[in-house]
């Protein structure tokens, strides 16, 4: 990997970096990106909502996945802001067959560390890419010649910046569910399965 790749991983669990190509032909139909990216918000504040409710018994769990889903929510209308502005129509959410995956994998690879650890190991993957892929539509837009292109880019540069505190978020989480040993463990497992999960699917205009 060069170092114009290896920047855009830097700190996230992740050994596989996004083709760069994905950028430019994501941002090749940006409604259909934002439309995504606004269902993606809809789900991690969703996600954190459900895990509150499976889990309420869990105090280390509830005000962070709390705290989680209302800056999700915020994202989602900021997006949904975005969406309006150019004219656009948030749509019907397209299936997901990245989280799909790694949820499909991930969760049937032996060497568990419990339900409740393995779902937040994914998740902790699912922000972890997301803040790469923001990471790489804030440098393309930076630099694109376009009337507001560098606000976009720079409101996808504060994005990858919560991106990266979430996965983060989700890590510690899932050592209140294992030792901290095991965690590093299965989640070295799960990276392996995302990069595989990553090299598979197609370039298209959507976050994932």
């Amino acid at each position: 990997m060069d170092d114009a790749q290896h920047r855009f991983l830097e700190g996230l669990p992740l050994v596989r970096p996004t083709d760069p190509r994905w950028a430019r032909r994501a941002l090749g139909d940006l409604d259909a990106l934002l439309s995504d990216h606004a269902h993606c918000e809809h789900k991690a504040a969703s996600t954190a909502l459900a895990l509150i409710g499976r889990h309420g018994d869990l105090p280390e769990l509830v005000r962070p996945l709390m705290a989680l889903a209302q800056e999700e929510l915020l994202h989602f209308r900021q997006v949904l802001d975005l969406l309006e502005a150019r004219g656009a129509a948030l749509g019907r959410p397209r299936p997901d067959r990245y989280v799909r995956a790694l949820l499909d994998r991930c969760l049937r690879e032996p060497g568990g560390i419990g339900a409740l650890g393995d779902r937040l190991l994914v998740c902790a993957l699912v922000e972890a890419r997301s803040c790469e892929r923001f990471r790489r539509l804030a440098a393309v837009l930076a630099q694109d010649a376009k009337a507001g292109a560098p606000e976009l880019g720079a409101f996808y540069g504060r994005l990858a910046t919560a991106e990266g505190r979430h996965w983060e978020l989700f890590e510690r989480l899932a050592r209140h569910a294992a030792p901290a040993s095991r965690v590093t463990g299965r989640l070295g497992q799960f990276v392996r399965i995302e990069a595989e999960i990553v090299g598979d699917l197609p370039l298209e205009a959507r976050i994932h």
